[in-house]
Protein backbone atom coordinates (compact mmCIF):
# COMPACT_ATOMS: atom_id res chain seq x y z
CA UNK A 1 0.00 0.00 0.00
CA UNK A 2 2.71 2.27 0.99
CA UNK A 3 4.89 1.46 -2.14
CA UNK A 4 2.07 1.92 -4.18
CA UNK A 5 1.33 5.73 -2.63
CA UNK A 6 5.14 6.25 -3.32
CA UNK A 7 4.72 5.06 -7.22
CA UNK A 8 1.34 7.47 -7.47
CA UNK A 9 3.19 10.70 -5.28
CA UNK A 10 6.17 10.54 -7.94
CA UNK A 11 4.09 9.86 -10.59
CA UNK A 12 2.04 13.00 -9.94
CA UNK A 13 5.55 15.54 -9.22
CA UNK A 14 6.63 13.65 -12.37
CA UNK A 15 3.00 15.41 -14.41
CA UNK A 16 3.19 18.46 -12.80
CA UNK A 17 6.87 19.14 -13.88
CA UNK A 18 5.78 17.86 -17.57
CA UNK A 19 2.92 20.08 -17.47
CA UNK A 20 4.65 22.91 -16.58
CA UNK A 21 7.47 21.85 -19.57
CA UNK A 22 4.46 21.77 -21.94
CA UNK A 23 2.83 25.01 -20.71
CA UNK A 24 6.67 26.43 -21.58
CA UNK A 25 6.89 24.99 -24.84
CA UNK A 26 3.21 26.18 -26.12
CA UNK A 27 4.54 29.79 -25.13
CA UNK A 28 7.19 29.04 -27.34
CA UNK A 29 5.36 27.97 -30.21
CA UNK A 30 2.64 30.57 -29.98
CA UNK A 31 5.72 32.90 -29.55
CA UNK A 32 7.17 31.23 -32.92
CA UNK A 33 4.16 31.71 -34.88
CA UNK A 34 3.13 34.92 -34.09
CA UNK A 35 6.72 36.25 -34.75
CA UNK A 36 6.18 34.27 -38.35
CA UNK A 37 3.17 35.80 -38.71
CA UNK A 38 3.78 39.52 -37.77
CA UNK A 39 7.76 39.67 -37.23
CA UNK A 40 9.73 42.04 -39.50
CA UNK A 41 10.60 39.61 -42.57
CA UNK A 42 15.03 40.98 -41.97
CA UNK A 43 17.42 38.16 -41.08
CA UNK A 44 17.29 39.09 -37.25
CA UNK A 45 13.49 37.92 -37.36
CA UNK A 46 14.44 34.66 -39.14
CA UNK A 47 17.48 34.41 -36.38
CA UNK A 48 14.80 34.83 -33.37
CA UNK A 49 12.56 31.88 -35.04
CA UNK A 50 15.61 30.33 -35.27
CA UNK A 51 16.84 31.15 -31.89
CA UNK A 52 12.64 29.42 -30.60
CA UNK A 53 13.09 26.59 -33.00
CA UNK A 54 15.74 25.47 -30.53
CA UNK A 55 14.45 26.71 -27.51
CA UNK A 56 11.42 24.40 -28.06
CA UNK A 57 13.51 21.43 -29.13
CA UNK A 58 15.37 21.69 -25.93
CA UNK A 59 12.05 21.99 -23.67
CA UNK A 60 10.99 18.73 -25.35
CA UNK A 61 14.13 16.78 -24.03
CA UNK A 62 13.63 17.82 -21.07
CA UNK A 63 9.98 16.74 -20.99
CA UNK A 64 11.14 13.42 -22.45
CA UNK A 65 13.72 13.00 -19.76
CA UNK A 66 11.15 13.89 -16.91
CA UNK A 67 8.93 11.50 -17.92
CA UNK A 68 11.48 8.90 -18.56
CA UNK A 69 12.79 9.13 -15.31
CA UNK A 70 9.04 8.94 -13.77
CA UNK A 71 8.49 5.69 -15.56
CA UNK A 72 11.46 4.08 -14.39
CA UNK A 73 10.47 5.23 -10.60
CA UNK A 74 7.22 4.29 -10.87
CA UNK A 75 6.26 1.71 -13.56
CA UNK A 76 3.03 0.41 -12.50
CA UNK A 77 1.52 4.38 -11.86
CA UNK A 78 2.99 5.05 -15.36
CA UNK A 79 1.40 2.08 -17.53
CA UNK A 80 -1.97 3.02 -15.78
CA UNK A 81 -1.61 6.84 -17.01
CA UNK A 82 -0.65 5.33 -20.63
CA UNK A 83 -3.93 3.02 -20.40
CA UNK A 84 -5.98 6.09 -18.99
CA UNK A 85 -4.34 8.97 -21.73
CA UNK A 86 -2.94 7.15 -24.46
CA UNK A 87 -0.88 8.98 -26.92
CA UNK A 88 -1.45 9.92 -30.35
CA UNK A 89 -1.03 7.22 -32.80
CA UNK A 90 2.65 7.06 -33.89
CA UNK A 91 3.50 7.76 -37.59
CA UNK A 92 3.71 4.87 -39.05
CA UNK A 93 6.82 3.40 -40.42
CA UNK A 94 8.03 3.14 -44.03
CA UNK A 95 6.68 0.71 -46.44
CA UNK A 96 9.60 0.48 -48.51
CA UNK A 97 12.22 -0.12 -46.33
CA UNK A 98 13.88 -3.61 -46.54
CA UNK A 99 12.84 -5.97 -43.63
CA UNK A 100 15.34 -7.92 -41.38
CA UNK A 101 13.65 -10.83 -39.04
CA UNK A 102 14.46 -11.70 -36.04
CA UNK A 103 12.52 -14.92 -34.58
CA UNK A 104 13.18 -14.97 -30.85
CA UNK A 105 13.91 -18.54 -29.94
CA UNK A 106 10.60 -20.39 -28.96
CA UNK A 107 10.14 -21.75 -25.49
CA UNK A 108 10.91 -25.24 -24.82
CA UNK A 109 7.98 -25.93 -22.00
CA UNK A 110 4.94 -24.26 -20.73
CA UNK A 111 5.65 -21.48 -18.60
CA UNK A 112 2.97 -22.23 -16.23
CA UNK A 113 3.04 -26.48 -15.93
CA UNK A 114 6.45 -26.89 -17.15
CA UNK A 115 4.46 -29.05 -20.18
CA UNK A 116 6.64 -29.67 -23.19
CA UNK A 117 3.54 -30.56 -25.39
CA UNK A 118 2.78 -26.68 -26.98
CA UNK A 119 1.37 -25.84 -29.94
CA UNK A 120 1.77 -22.81 -32.54
CA UNK A 121 -1.15 -20.15 -32.37
CA UNK A 122 0.58 -17.34 -34.07
CA UNK A 123 3.11 -14.82 -33.85
CA UNK A 124 3.68 -11.04 -31.72
CA UNK A 125 5.59 -8.55 -34.05
CA UNK A 126 7.09 -5.96 -32.28
CA UNK A 127 9.08 -3.37 -35.17
CA UNK A 128 12.01 -1.55 -34.71
CA UNK A 129 13.66 1.67 -37.12
CA UNK A 130 16.80 1.00 -37.09
CA UNK A 131 19.74 2.69 -39.20
CA UNK A 132 23.20 1.46 -40.40
CA UNK A 133 25.31 3.84 -42.72
CA UNK A 134 23.72 5.25 -45.73
CA UNK A 135 21.30 2.32 -45.34
CA UNK A 136 18.35 2.47 -43.66
CA UNK A 137 15.75 -1.02 -42.11
CA UNK A 138 13.23 -2.05 -39.86
CA UNK A 139 14.42 -5.20 -38.27
CA UNK A 140 11.12 -7.33 -36.73
CA UNK A 141 11.53 -8.90 -33.74
CA UNK A 142 9.05 -11.97 -33.92
CA UNK A 143 8.27 -13.95 -30.66
CA UNK A 144 5.86 -17.04 -31.54
CA UNK A 145 3.32 -18.04 -29.45
CA UNK A 146 2.38 -21.38 -28.42
CA UNK A 147 -0.61 -22.51 -26.16
CA UNK A 148 -0.22 -25.81 -23.60
CA UNK A 149 -2.24 -28.93 -25.09
CA UNK A 150 -2.39 -30.14 -21.50
CA UNK A 151 -3.37 -26.61 -19.89
CA UNK A 152 -4.27 -24.54 -22.83
CA UNK A 153 -1.66 -21.85 -21.21
CA UNK A 154 -0.63 -19.62 -23.75
CA UNK A 155 3.34 -19.43 -23.78
CA UNK A 156 5.66 -16.67 -25.95
CA UNK A 157 9.66 -15.75 -25.85
CA UNK A 158 10.12 -12.39 -23.39
CA UNK A 159 10.18 -9.28 -25.72
CA UNK A 160 14.06 -8.42 -26.37
CA UNK A 161 15.23 -5.41 -24.26
CA UNK A 162 15.63 -1.57 -25.73
CA UNK A 163 17.81 1.17 -25.15
CA UNK A 164 14.90 3.39 -23.55
CA UNK A 165 11.14 2.49 -23.19
CA UNK A 166 8.35 1.97 -25.51
CA UNK A 167 10.88 3.40 -28.52
CA UNK A 168 10.99 2.39 -32.17
CA UNK A 169 13.96 3.20 -32.53
CA UNK A 170 16.87 1.11 -32.77
CA UNK A 171 20.27 1.65 -30.78
CA UNK A 172 22.72 2.28 -33.96
CA UNK A 173 19.80 5.44 -34.62
CA UNK A 174 19.68 6.61 -31.08
CA UNK A 175 23.90 6.69 -31.48
CA UNK A 176 23.46 8.22 -34.50
CA UNK A 177 21.50 11.24 -33.49
CA UNK A 178 23.41 11.35 -30.10
CA UNK A 179 26.51 11.95 -32.49
CA UNK A 180 25.50 14.19 -34.82
CA UNK A 181 23.70 16.69 -32.39
CA UNK A 182 27.16 17.04 -29.91
CA UNK A 183 29.50 15.72 -31.83
CA UNK A 184 28.74 16.89 -35.36
CA UNK A 185 26.87 19.63 -33.61
CA UNK A 186 23.78 19.08 -36.20
CA UNK A 187 20.98 20.65 -34.18
CA UNK A 188 17.77 18.39 -34.39
CA UNK A 189 16.11 20.33 -36.91
CA UNK A 190 18.84 20.09 -39.55
CA UNK A 191 18.73 16.25 -38.62
CA UNK A 192 14.88 15.85 -39.11
CA UNK A 193 15.82 17.70 -42.72
CA UNK A 194 18.28 15.12 -43.51
CA UNK A 195 16.62 12.18 -42.72
CA UNK A 196 13.47 13.56 -44.35
CA UNK A 197 15.44 14.10 -47.76
CA UNK A 198 16.50 10.08 -47.73
CA UNK A 199 12.80 9.29 -47.11
CA UNK A 200 12.67 8.69 -43.47
CA UNK A 201 10.41 11.42 -41.93
CA UNK A 202 10.91 11.87 -38.20
CA UNK A 203 9.69 14.71 -36.38
CA UNK A 204 11.84 17.06 -34.17
CA UNK A 205 10.07 16.33 -31.54
CA UNK A 206 9.90 12.57 -31.47
CA UNK A 207 13.95 13.19 -32.12
CA UNK A 208 14.18 15.43 -28.94
CA UNK A 209 12.00 12.91 -26.73
CA UNK A 210 14.62 9.93 -27.99
CA UNK A 211 17.41 12.39 -26.94
CA UNK A 212 15.81 12.90 -23.40
CA UNK A 213 15.40 9.15 -22.95
CA UNK A 214 18.90 8.63 -23.87
CA UNK A 215 20.70 10.74 -20.73
CA UNK A 216 18.41 8.89 -18.35
CA UNK A 217 19.19 5.14 -19.98
CA UNK A 218 23.20 6.49 -20.32
CA UNK A 219 23.06 7.52 -16.76
CA UNK A 220 24.76 4.53 -15.05
CA UNK A 221 27.39 4.22 -18.00
CA UNK A 222 28.10 8.56 -17.10
CA UNK A 223 28.25 7.42 -13.36
CA UNK A 224 30.91 4.33 -13.80
CA UNK A 225 33.21 7.39 -15.55
CA UNK A 226 32.67 9.88 -13.01
CA UNK A 227 33.87 7.58 -10.25
CA UNK A 228 36.88 5.90 -13.11
CA UNK A 229 38.23 9.74 -13.68
CA UNK A 230 37.94 10.59 -9.88
CA UNK A 231 39.34 7.71 -8.62
CA UNK A 232 42.99 8.96 -10.84
CA UNK A 233 46.10 9.46 -9.22
CA UNK A 234 46.37 12.57 -11.43
CA UNK A 235 43.52 14.48 -13.31
CA UNK A 236 43.46 17.46 -16.09
CA UNK A 237 40.71 20.30 -15.26
CA UNK A 238 39.65 23.35 -17.60
CA UNK A 239 36.20 25.14 -18.71
CA UNK A 240 34.99 27.02 -21.70
CA UNK A 241 32.35 29.25 -22.10
CA UNK A 242 28.69 28.23 -23.26
CA UNK A 243 25.85 30.75 -24.03
CA UNK A 244 23.22 29.86 -22.38
CA UNK A 245 19.53 31.23 -23.58
CA UNK A 246 17.76 33.18 -20.73
CA UNK A 247 14.36 35.37 -22.09
CA UNK A 248 15.33 35.20 -25.50
CA UNK A 249 18.38 36.60 -24.68
CA UNK A 250 21.88 34.64 -23.60
CA UNK A 251 24.10 34.67 -20.70
CA UNK A 252 27.45 32.91 -20.80
CA UNK A 253 27.65 29.18 -18.57
CA UNK A 254 30.69 27.07 -18.28
CA UNK A 255 31.63 23.43 -19.45
CA UNK A 256 33.94 22.04 -16.76
CA UNK A 257 36.01 19.31 -17.89
CA UNK A 258 38.17 16.89 -15.68
CA UNK A 259 40.20 14.46 -17.92
CA UNK A 260 42.42 11.05 -16.41
CA UNK A 261 45.14 10.45 -18.85
CA UNK A 262 47.74 7.98 -17.22
CA UNK A 263 49.70 7.01 -20.84
CA UNK A 264 52.43 9.68 -20.47
CA UNK A 265 53.62 7.99 -16.81
CA UNK A 266 53.19 4.57 -18.22
CA UNK A 267 49.74 3.92 -16.86
CA UNK A 268 47.37 1.30 -18.09
CA UNK A 269 44.05 2.13 -16.84
CA UNK A 270 41.96 3.32 -19.95
CA UNK A 271 41.73 7.24 -19.86
CA UNK A 272 38.07 9.17 -19.67
CA UNK A 273 37.29 12.67 -19.69
CA UNK A 274 34.01 13.69 -17.28
CA UNK A 275 32.00 16.85 -17.87
CA UNK A 276 30.22 19.78 -15.68
CA UNK A 277 27.69 21.97 -16.45
CA UNK A 278 27.20 25.42 -14.70
CA UNK A 279 25.16 28.34 -15.49
CA UNK A 280 28.84 30.56 -14.32
CA UNK A 281 31.70 30.30 -13.25
CA UNK A 282 32.06 31.12 -9.70
CA UNK A 283 34.71 28.71 -7.88
CA UNK A 284 32.07 27.15 -5.77
CA UNK A 285 31.42 24.58 -9.23
CA UNK A 286 34.88 22.97 -8.95
CA UNK A 287 34.60 22.70 -5.53
CA UNK A 288 31.51 21.23 -5.47
CA UNK A 289 32.52 18.75 -8.39
CA UNK A 290 35.97 17.73 -6.84
CA UNK A 291 34.23 17.67 -3.40
CA UNK A 292 36.00 14.38 -2.84
CA UNK A 293 38.69 13.79 -4.78
CA UNK A 294 42.52 13.85 -3.66
CA UNK A 295 45.44 13.87 -5.62
CA UNK A 296 47.41 16.15 -8.53
CA UNK A 297 45.28 18.23 -10.56
CA UNK A 298 47.02 20.05 -13.79
CA UNK A 299 45.33 23.52 -14.69
CA UNK A 300 45.58 26.97 -15.58
CA UNK A 301 45.33 29.73 -12.57
CA UNK A 302 41.74 30.27 -12.26
CA UNK A 303 41.08 31.97 -8.79
CA UNK A 304 37.83 29.58 -8.30
CA UNK A 305 40.88 26.36 -7.88
CA UNK A 306 42.36 28.10 -4.88
CA UNK A 307 40.07 26.41 -2.49
CA UNK A 308 41.32 23.26 -3.44
CA UNK A 309 44.92 23.89 -2.56
CA UNK A 310 44.41 25.03 1.07
CA UNK A 311 45.87 22.57 3.76
CA UNK A 312 42.73 22.85 5.96
CA UNK A 313 40.79 21.33 3.08
CA UNK A 314 38.85 18.19 3.27
CA UNK A 315 39.55 15.94 3.11
CA UNK A 316 42.69 16.84 2.29
CA UNK A 317 44.10 19.48 0.04
CA UNK A 318 44.81 19.11 -3.67
CA UNK A 319 48.18 19.24 -5.40
CA UNK A 320 48.27 21.89 -7.77
CA UNK A 321 50.71 21.60 -10.97
CA UNK A 322 51.19 24.32 -13.47
CA UNK A 323 50.67 24.30 -17.09
CA UNK A 324 53.55 25.83 -19.17
CA UNK A 325 51.62 26.01 -22.18
CA UNK A 326 50.11 28.80 -20.64
CA UNK A 327 52.87 30.59 -19.23
CA UNK A 328 54.93 30.10 -22.49
CA UNK A 329 51.86 31.11 -24.33
CA UNK A 330 51.81 34.89 -23.21
CA UNK A 331 55.46 35.30 -24.17
CA UNK A 332 54.95 33.68 -27.41
CA UNK A 333 51.86 36.45 -27.99
CA UNK A 334 54.70 38.74 -27.04
CA UNK A 335 57.36 37.45 -29.38
CA UNK A 336 55.00 36.79 -32.58
CA UNK A 337 55.35 40.68 -33.31
CA UNK A 338 59.36 40.10 -33.53
CA UNK A 339 59.62 43.27 -31.23
CA UNK A 340 60.11 41.48 -27.87
CA UNK A 341 63.46 39.71 -27.59
CA UNK A 342 63.06 38.96 -23.87
CA UNK A 343 59.81 37.19 -24.91
CA UNK A 344 61.31 35.40 -27.62
CA UNK A 345 64.29 34.16 -25.10
CA UNK A 346 61.81 32.90 -22.40
CA UNK A 347 60.01 30.87 -25.77
CA UNK A 348 63.18 29.16 -26.84
CA UNK A 349 64.37 28.43 -22.98
CA UNK A 350 60.52 26.92 -22.42
CA UNK A 351 61.11 24.75 -25.67
CA UNK A 352 64.06 23.31 -24.57
CA UNK A 353 61.97 21.96 -21.39
CA UNK A 354 59.20 20.51 -24.17
CA UNK A 355 62.05 18.84 -26.28
CA UNK A 356 63.08 17.02 -22.89
CA UNK A 357 59.48 15.83 -22.44
CA UNK A 358 58.72 14.56 -25.73
CA UNK A 359 61.66 12.44 -25.25
CA UNK A 360 59.78 10.88 -21.62
CA UNK A 361 57.00 10.22 -22.90
CA UNK A 362 54.68 7.07 -21.73
CA UNK A 363 57.68 6.33 -19.84
CA UNK A 364 57.51 5.26 -16.37
CA UNK A 365 57.31 7.87 -13.43
CA UNK A 366 60.60 6.93 -11.61
CA UNK A 367 62.49 7.57 -15.62
CA UNK A 368 60.74 10.48 -16.00
CA UNK A 369 61.65 12.01 -12.99
CA UNK A 370 65.71 10.91 -13.02
CA UNK A 371 65.29 12.29 -16.57
CA UNK A 372 63.74 15.57 -15.52
CA UNK A 373 66.49 16.20 -12.50
CA UNK A 374 69.50 15.35 -14.93
CA UNK A 375 68.64 17.52 -17.72
CA UNK A 376 65.34 19.96 -17.05
CA UNK A 377 66.51 20.89 -13.15
CA UNK A 378 69.24 23.12 -14.69
CA UNK A 379 67.44 24.51 -17.28
CA UNK A 380 64.61 25.51 -14.98
CA UNK A 381 67.04 27.00 -12.36
CA UNK A 382 68.73 28.74 -14.97
CA UNK A 383 65.15 30.36 -16.53
CA UNK A 384 64.20 31.20 -13.00
CA UNK A 385 67.62 33.27 -12.35
CA UNK A 386 67.24 35.00 -15.96
CA UNK A 387 63.40 35.78 -15.57
CA UNK A 388 64.44 37.54 -12.06
CA UNK A 389 67.14 39.59 -13.69
CA UNK A 390 65.42 40.80 -16.91
CA UNK A 391 62.33 41.88 -14.66
CA UNK A 392 64.33 44.54 -12.88
CA UNK A 393 65.07 45.70 -15.89
CA UNK A 394 61.50 46.11 -16.78
CA UNK A 395 58.40 48.42 -15.73
CA UNK A 396 55.73 46.93 -13.33
CA UNK A 397 53.32 47.77 -16.17
CA UNK A 398 55.17 46.21 -19.26
CA UNK A 399 53.47 43.42 -21.00
CA UNK A 400 56.91 41.28 -20.56
CA UNK A 401 57.33 41.96 -17.22
CA UNK A 402 53.51 40.06 -16.52
CA UNK A 403 54.40 37.63 -18.52
CA UNK A 404 57.00 36.69 -16.19
CA UNK A 405 55.48 37.36 -12.64
CA UNK A 406 52.60 35.07 -14.06
CA UNK A 407 55.27 32.09 -14.01
CA UNK A 408 57.19 33.38 -10.90
CA UNK A 409 54.16 33.99 -8.63
CA UNK A 410 53.07 30.58 -9.14
CA UNK A 411 56.74 28.69 -9.17
CA UNK A 412 56.19 26.20 -6.51
CA UNK A 413 53.43 25.15 -8.81
CA UNK A 414 55.15 25.23 -12.39
CA UNK A 415 58.06 23.43 -10.50
CA UNK A 416 56.43 20.82 -9.22
CA UNK A 417 57.00 18.71 -12.18
CA UNK A 418 60.32 18.31 -10.72
CA UNK A 419 59.64 16.01 -8.48
CA UNK A 420 57.18 13.91 -9.58
CA UNK A 421 57.40 11.83 -12.10
CA UNK A 422 53.02 11.68 -13.04
CA UNK A 423 53.21 15.12 -13.69
CA UNK A 424 52.80 16.50 -17.47
CA UNK A 425 54.39 20.03 -18.09
CA UNK A 426 50.79 21.24 -19.93
CA UNK A 427 47.11 21.19 -19.39
CA UNK A 428 46.77 20.42 -23.22
CA UNK A 429 44.64 16.80 -22.43
CA UNK A 430 41.99 19.30 -20.85
CA UNK A 431 42.33 21.85 -23.42
CA UNK A 432 41.75 19.19 -26.44
CA UNK A 433 38.82 17.45 -24.39
CA UNK A 434 37.18 20.98 -24.87
CA UNK A 435 37.59 21.43 -28.23
CA UNK A 436 34.42 20.10 -29.14
CA UNK A 437 32.17 22.48 -27.35
CA UNK A 438 34.17 25.25 -28.56
CA UNK A 439 33.87 24.15 -32.41
CA UNK A 440 30.46 23.23 -32.01
CA UNK A 441 29.38 27.01 -30.44
CA UNK A 442 29.48 27.98 -34.26
CA UNK A 443 26.60 25.82 -35.47
CA UNK A 444 24.02 25.29 -32.76
CA UNK A 445 24.73 28.78 -31.38
CA UNK A 446 23.77 28.46 -27.18
CA UNK A 447 21.92 26.20 -25.23
CA UNK A 448 18.66 26.18 -24.88
CA UNK A 449 18.40 26.21 -21.01
CA UNK A 450 20.03 24.82 -17.66
CA UNK A 451 18.60 21.40 -18.18
CA UNK A 452 20.08 21.83 -22.11
CA UNK A 453 23.47 22.22 -20.19
CA UNK A 454 23.32 19.84 -18.14
CA UNK A 455 22.12 17.35 -20.60
CA UNK A 456 24.91 18.23 -23.52
CA UNK A 457 27.57 17.99 -19.99
CA UNK A 458 26.37 13.88 -19.86
CA UNK A 459 26.62 13.55 -23.61
CA UNK A 460 30.11 14.98 -24.21
CA UNK A 461 31.33 12.59 -21.26
CA UNK A 462 30.59 9.46 -23.29
CA UNK A 463 31.57 10.85 -26.40
CA UNK A 464 34.77 12.63 -25.41
CA UNK A 465 36.06 9.46 -23.33
CA UNK A 466 35.67 7.51 -26.38
CA UNK A 467 37.55 10.25 -28.59
CA UNK A 468 40.14 9.96 -25.84
CA UNK A 469 42.22 7.12 -26.87
CA UNK A 470 41.72 7.82 -30.66
CA UNK A 471 42.99 11.30 -30.19
CA UNK A 472 45.86 10.67 -27.80
CA UNK A 473 47.45 7.97 -30.32
CA UNK A 474 47.47 10.63 -32.58
CA UNK A 475 49.26 13.33 -31.25
CA UNK A 476 51.61 10.91 -29.72
CA UNK A 477 52.42 9.80 -33.69
CA UNK A 478 52.29 13.37 -34.78
CA UNK A 479 55.24 13.98 -32.69
CA UNK A 480 57.52 11.00 -33.30
CA UNK A 481 57.17 12.30 -36.39
CA UNK A 482 57.96 15.99 -35.56
CA UNK A 483 61.37 17.87 -36.08
CA UNK A 484 62.94 19.74 -33.30
CA UNK A 485 60.77 23.23 -32.16
CA UNK A 486 63.87 24.67 -30.34
CA UNK A 487 64.63 27.48 -32.95
CA UNK A 488 62.11 30.35 -32.75
CA UNK A 489 61.03 30.46 -36.93
CA UNK A 490 60.34 26.82 -36.29
CA UNK A 491 58.26 26.87 -33.56
CA UNK A 492 55.91 30.00 -35.08
CA UNK A 493 55.28 27.41 -38.03
CA UNK A 494 53.55 24.72 -35.88
CA UNK A 495 52.03 25.82 -32.34
CA UNK A 496 49.23 23.55 -32.06
CA UNK A 497 51.74 20.56 -31.19
CA UNK A 498 54.11 22.03 -28.98
CA UNK A 499 53.84 20.98 -25.85
CA UNK A 500 51.27 18.58 -26.09
CA UNK A 501 50.77 15.96 -22.75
Amino acid sequence: MILAQREQLALAKSEVTVGRLEIERLKLMLAKARREQFGQSSERGKLLVEQLELAIEDLEETQAEQETKAELAAPGAAKEKRAQNPRPPRRPLPDNLPVERVVEPAPCACGKCGSQRLHKLGEVVSKTLECEPRRWKIIEHVREKFSCRDCEAITEAPAPSHPIPRGFAGPNLLAMVLVNKFLLHQPLNRQSKTYAREGIEIDVSTLADRVGACVVALAPIIEAIRIHVMSAERIHADDTTVPVLAKLKTVTGRIWTYVRDDRPFGGTDPPAALFYYSRNRAGEHPQSHLAGYVGLMQADAFDGYNQLYKAQRKPAPILEAACWSHGRRKFFDLAKSGEAPIASEAVRRIDILFEIERTINAKTPEQRLAARRDQSRPIVADLEIWMRQQRTLLSSGNDTAKAINYLLNRWAAFTRFLDDGRICLSNNAAERALRGVAVGRRNWTFAGSDAGGNRAAAVYTLIETCLCRVRHRAVYAARRTMPSRVVFPRFVADRRLVGSA
